[in-house]
């Protein structure tokens, strides 16, 4: 990877940023960034005297061209290894300085934030999906919760990408999705009710949809960088389920092959999605449903952050002086310290709940 900093011309060729330098010397120059900067020749013109090469690497591209005077540039080069630049003999300057995968967290700072399905119109976000903030608040940055959806049925205009995150889950709440991820073997379909687990940095694809397919994407912090690796193709011919990505591995939850569990108290039970056990018990997610007719018990949490989102049914959800309808694709974000109970649902109700730290659900 890198980056232009300060050239002395500037163009673009297709997708690809251009510096041009006039140089004096041009036979140096083209010695020195592919001998020295660790460039490689693209193109030579013309090649019975050539006046103009131009050389890439990583994603940025340099024209260098036979001048009468040195028109050198400045630029910015992402390698391994401590911070240093070079300088070529027409005066451009190559730093070069190691690219940051550190992952920063803001501060916490938690609000009760209710998003209600007609509260808050869809954007155009990446690949041209429509995104629905669930958080608007973020937490100061620390969370973001998405409603995603997909009108048309077809192929998506996505390449391999990863993310720089914390965690990051995806869970079908309508429709189908076929997806492919680093290491995890051919291409798959998730249907309503399925979910993963996307650790940091696995490569991965969305390829088609279903026409209204709707998800929940949660992740931690709500700003991290998003890169493409046009480097790679999916599926990888290693297959490895049980791969480290910084501490987490993948999972994927089918609902069709699950069961249920009682969930902190009888009343409700719960679908467990593995993610807990997969992040080292950074973060946790369930679908919860109830068994009985029932009012639930008095609930809390004492951890970072609690998710609530409406998927099937309707419900109402008391949290102390606050009565909230929860139906479906309502979600509500809960800070620390606050008690709810589930006062009504209706016997086809389920909801997602997303914790940090996994069980971080308990009883008042």
């Amino acid at each position: 990877m890198g980056g232009l900093v300060s050239p002395a011309v500037a163009r673009h060729t297709g997708s690809m940023p251009v510096t041009v330098v006039d140089c004096r010397d041009l036979d140096r120059e083209v010695e020195f960034f592919t001998e020295r900067a660790g460039f490689r020749v693209r193109l030579v013109s013309p090649a019975d005297d050539p006046r103009r090469f131009v050389v890439e690497r990583g994603g940025t591209e340099v024209e260098l061209r036979r001048a009468e005077i040195d028109r050198p540039a400045r630029l910015r080069i992402t390698a391994d290894g401590p911070r240093h630049e070079i300088t070529s003999p027409g005066g451009s300057v190559v730093e070069f300085e190691r690219e940051s995968t550190e992952v920063v967290l803001p501060p916490n700072r938690p609000s009760l934030t209710v998003v209600e399905p007609d509260r808050g119109g869809f954007g155009v976000g990446r690949a041209g999906m429509q995104y629905r903030d669930l958080l608007p608040d973020r937490w100061g940055g620390r969370f973001i919760a998405s409603h995603i959806r997909i009108a048309e049925e077809g192929d998506v205009a996505d390449w391999v990408h990863f993310h720089r995150i914390r965690f990051q889950m995806i869970f079908v709440a309508a429709g189908w999705v076929d997806v492919v991820y680093e290491d995890q073997g051919e291409p798959f379909r998730m249907d309503a009710g399925d979910c993963v687990l996307q650790p940091p940095e696995i490569r991965h694809r969305v390829l088609r949809s279903s026409a209204g397919l709707e998800v929940i994407e949660i992740g931690c912090p709500a700003e991290h960088d998003t890169l493409a690796d046009h480097d790679l193709d999916l599926p990888t011919p290693t297959i490895d389920r049980e791969r480290d990505f910084s501490g987490q591995r993948f999972v994927r939850h089918v609902a069709a092959a699950s069961t249920t569990q009682p969930w902190v108290d009888p009343s409700f039970v719960a679908r467990e999605t593995g993610i807990g056990e997969a992040t080292g018990g950074v973060a946790g997610a369930v679908v919860v449903s109830a068994a009985s007719a029932a009012q639930s018990p008095v609930l809390t949490h004492d951890g970072e952050f609690v998710l609530i989102v409406g998927i099937d049914g309707d419900a109402v959800l008391d949290l102390g002086e606050h009565s909230i309808d929860l139906t479906s694709r309502t979600s509500v974000a809960i800070p620390a310290g606050t008690t709810w109970c589930w006062s009504r649902h209706s016997a086809d109700h389920s909801a997602l709940v997303v914790s940090l730290p996994a069980n971080g659900v308990r009883l008042s």
